[in-house]
């Protein structure tokens, strides 16, 4: 069975970039960013088609558009950085630097790329992986290689599977265009694109991950983008029937209430091209008397309740406001915002013990082991 996800009105697209944003687990992009790419879409060709892996023939080439940077709030820092670096006047494309990028890696191929697969699920990232397809006139998968959002290249199934990063192409909104011939691992490959993203102050995009079909249809995790759009739908719908958008998400993902309360602190710093803290929430009804703390590295990746580890990536911690339901990026987030905290179980290639190296607690430096969040539930270690 094909499974294609046609957006055709800005309510399916409203839908889709507000569940891109709650399986962006806290990064992904900008929302704001993702809509108006895929409202201009819209508009221009009538609507926007994404397509089933199946379609796609077994020695077509596809690649992988993604944006590299911190999320990181603009400071007057940046401001001072940008002067100093003398980057004043942003390009034409400026808003589609991934269009740039999979352009560019064509041209250094030297062969057509016929389909994009988004690296991730993000509010900004996935809509600009569709985007850079409806603008080159390429199909764009329902799929992607890690079911989430990621702050690293390497924590996708290719990895996993050991495919090559390179060539991959860069390109920012200033202008700027690299190559990146060879990476000896991914550690290393991510390591060049934030060096270039640094260098841009901001975000660059990139596009790499050269494969043929048929080992892209092995390696994506299918239908993704449709569940999005089911995500983003659920929570509109919930809340124009005044029920509560977090425990209909939930119920709907599969996933679980974990906290509500409000943001008392926000703690963050912008380091080595990611955007680094800790959101600290205090517990309001049933939750009242208890504190749910929560890491992220561009994405929120564990959490603790009243100084206990709970919830760890692979598994899924995503935060949306309480009254609306709409998912809050770490960017946006704000002491006072009364929140809601979902938690989803992780996708399956990630809870292996290769999955959980590249995206479990001990590679963000914490030593802790991963328990799934399936079985805290069934040990009743999360509060109704």
């Amino acid at each position: 069975m094909t499974t294609e996800l046609v957006l055709k009105s800005r309510t399916d697209v409203e839908d889709f970039v507000r569940g891109c944003t709650f399986y962006g687990t806290g990064g992904g992009g900008k929302p704001a960013h993702g809509m108006r790419l895929l409202l201009e879409d819209l508009e221009r060709i009538g609507e926007i088609a994404v397509s089933d892996r199946s379609v796609v023939r077994d020695d077509a080439w596809t690649c992988t558009p993604f944006l590299m940077g911190s999320i990181a709030p603009a400071t007057p820092e940046t401001a001072a950085r940008l002067e100093n670096a003398g980057l004043g006047r942003r390009i034409g494309m400026a808003d589609r630097v991934l269009t740039l990028a999979v352009q560019e890696l064509q041209a250094y191929v030297g062969f057509e790329i016929e389909a994009i697969v988004p690296i991730e699920l993000g509010g900004g990232n996935t809509p600009a992986a569709i985007d850079a397809a409806m603008s080159l006139g390429k199909k764009v998968i329902n799929g992607d290689f890690a079911g989430r959002a990621i702050p690293e290249i390497a924590q996708g199934t290719p990895n996993l599977a050991n495919m090559p990063s390179h060539p991959t192409a860069y390109a920012d909104e200033w202008g700027n265009v690299s190559i990146v011939k060879t990476a000896v691992n991914y550690q290393l490959a991510e390591s060049l694109g934030k060096m270039i993203s640094v260098a841009a102050v901001g975000l660059a995009g990139g596009a790499g991950l050269l494969m043929r079909a048929k080992e892209m249809k092995e390696l994506v995790i299918p239908n993704t983008l449709g569940e999005c759009l089911i995500a983003g739908q659920t929570i509109r719908s919930s809340v124009a029937a005044k029920k509560d958008p977090s425990e209909a998400l939930a119920e709907a993902t599969g996933g679980w209430v974990l906290f509500r309360g409000a943001v008392i602190k926000k703690e963050w710093e912008d380091r080595d091209g990611y955007m680094w803290g800790t959101n600290t929430i205090d517990g309001h009804g049933n939750h009242e008397g208890h504190t749910f703390k929560i890491f992220y590295k561009n994405e929120n990746h564990v959490s603790w309740l009243d100084d206990k580890p709970l919830v760890t990536s692979p598994d899924l911690i995503t935060v949306m406001r309480s009254d609306t339901g709409e998912p809050i990026t770490n960017t946006e987030i704000r002491e006072g915002d009364f929140v809601s905290v979902i938690g989803l179980r992780g996708r399956r290639p990630f809870e292996t013990p290769e999955g959980l190296r590249i995206l479990g607690p001990k590679h963000f430096g914490y030593d802790i082991e991963h328990v799934s969040i399936e079985k805290l539930a069934k040990e009743n270690r999360l509060i109704a």
